[in-house]
């Protein structure tokens, strides 16, 4: 570790390896406070986020009082980022989208809307305290329904393309913000809407036993369910601790297929850049990761495994995030504080209003789609994980639902990162 004095004051530089180090030793303090603090579980915020969050305010405190100042080297950050998105892009199995069949298009469809409701309000309101608009899309769908993953990227794609100072550090903010109001929220708003609409749930059928044992009921999304299990995307519960082991060689094939995939998607960005289609190299290789997994599909002359990928994926955005929120400069929000209350205030009434009157009303008016509106306020604030935390929950009390378990991951999982960064690169050139 190498140290000057700038400015009068002592500077420590991390290179990359030290700095992914750190970001290690972060990770695991975060898994230590989840032990000792059960709240974080419940509220699913992961060990990335309390780590990376903790090592952030620290370096804020020591820079603002001229105590000791910090560089890092994020080039493996950056790699980190990719490969994560890499590996969404290798779950996204064609099996599961036909499958799905109308519900998956239809909540496709109305997730699509949200990202284009949330940036333009993201927008509008930036607009409204004169702040550039760029900074409403990291408070829109950047941050919201991208999650810490695309915040972390667009965050620093916005800073190194378009110049805007303190982007990385909003959107890891309001990414965290927003996964804690993903999971207050989601649960309550579900209770209500059972209470409000009377909803017979799986529970309540069988108390008053209005459906035979047979099983008859739920026979016509039983496969989809299972379906989704074999190929890597949960879709019920799972109380199993044990866990299923990956041998090294499978492990090893699946690395590389991967990589092989993000030299492709960085070779295609450099050329795209090049002649001014300005597309993040994470973009272009997650499209390299799904023709990879759907040639191998179709073919059979090779195929992922999703369980050594979900590994992979597991590993990277763990560290990844860590570093991303641990590294950010903090002293850059000052100034923004009312601007992103206000941003993520009106973000939460966009979700909720959409989880009750689109999803829930559009989608059957049932137990289902009272779940899978606690999904969509799960990952439309936070993440996937929240997603699933408040559907979870709701099956555990009221009985399983096994469409929105499945319809809910294939579509936060995969499908909407695509369309919401397809989407913000649209509004980026617009109001760039």
């Amino acid at each position: 570790m190498e140290t000057e004095i700038i400015n009068g004051v002592l500077t420590l530089k991390f290179n990359m390896i030290q700095t992914i180090a750190l970001g290690i030793v972060m990770y695991y303090f975060g898994v230590l406070m989840r032990k000792v603090f059960p709240f974080f579980v419940k509220l699913s915020i992961p060990a990335s986020v309390i780590g990376g969050l903790t090592s952030a305010v620290l370096v804020a405190v020591l820079q603002t009082q001229n105590i000791i100042s910090f560089q890092f080297d994020l080039t493996l950050q950056s790699v980190l980022m990719i490969m994560f998105f890499c590996t969404v892009g290798m779950n996204a199995s064609y099996k599961l989208l036909i499958n799905g069949g109308v519900l998956i298009l239809a909540f496709w469809s109305i997730c699509a809307l949200a990202v284009i409701l949330q940036n333009l309000a993201g927008v509008c309101i930036a607009n409204l305290f004169g702040m550039h608009p760029l900074l409403g899309l990291i408070c829109g769908s950047v941050s919201m329904i991208g999650g810490l993953g695309t915040a972390g990227t667009f965050g620093n794609f916005f800073e190194t393309s378009f110049g805007l100072n303190g982007a990385m550090a909003a959107g890891m903010t309001c990414a965290t913000f927003g996964m804690i109001a993903g999971s207050a929220l989601g649960g309550p708003l579900s209770e209500w809407i059972i209470k409000k609409r009377k909803i017979v749930t799986p529970h309540l059928e069988m108390s008053n036993q209005i459906v035979s044992n047979t099983g008859d009921g739920s026979s016509d999304y039983e496969e989809v369910g299972v379906l989704a299990e074999e190929e890597g995307v949960i879709a019920t519960p799972s109380y199993d601790e044990k866990e299923d082991l990956v041998s090294g060689p499978r492990l090893m094939r699946n690395i590389s297929w991967i990589l092989v995939a993000m030299g492709i998607g960085s070779t295609f960005s450099y050329y795209f850049n090049k002649i001014g289609i300005l597309l993040p190299a994470y973009l272009v290789t997650m499209i390299v990761a799904v023709l990879l997994r759907n040639i191998g599909d179709v073919s059979k002359l090779f195929e992922m495994d999703t369980k050594a990928i979900g590994m992979i994926s597991d590993i990277s955005l763990a560290i990844f995030v860590t570093m991303a929120i641990g590294t950010l400069d903090l002293r850059q929000l000052s100034g923004l504080a009312l601007p992103i209350f206000v941003m993520l205030v009106i973000q939460m009434i966009i979700v909720i209003l959409i989880a009750y009157f689109l999803v829930f009303k559009l989608l059957g008016k049932d137990y289902e789609s009272t779940v899978m509106s606690a999904g969509f306020v799960g990952f439309g604030l936070g993440a996937t994980p929240n997603a699933l935390a408040n559907m979870q929950t709701l099956s555990s009390k009221h009985g399983t639902a096994l469409k929105a378990l499945f319809v809910v991951p294939v579509v936060s999982a995969f499908l909407i990162d695509f369309t919401n960064a397809l989407l913000i690169m649209f509004f980026a050139n617009l109001f760039k």
